[in-house]
């Protein structure tokens, strides 16, 4: 599944941003996934919840469903 988030500033924190997509519920899902090494920004895992992402960033999320990608846009 690929999906464009719209922020309205030029950079968003990760966590906030799986957040904000319905990704996680809370703060301290987020922190498992990215901690799991589930999350990966522009091709590189990342593990770091607070990591400034961009605008034109692309995240995915590997879930028990399948890969979820996250185009941040604005």
């Amino acid at each position: 599944m690929r999906v464009e988030i719209e922020i309205g500033e030029d950079m968003i924190r990760l966590g906030q941003l799986l957040k904000f997509a319905n990704v996680v519920a809370d703060g301290g899902e987020a922190k498992s996934l990215i901690a799991d090494g589930a999350v990966h920004v522009d091709g590189e895992e990342e593990t770091r919840r607070g990591r400034q992402v961009q605008v034109g960033s692309l995240v995915e999320i590997a879930m028990p469903q399948g890969i979820v990608s996250l185009r941040v846009v604005r």
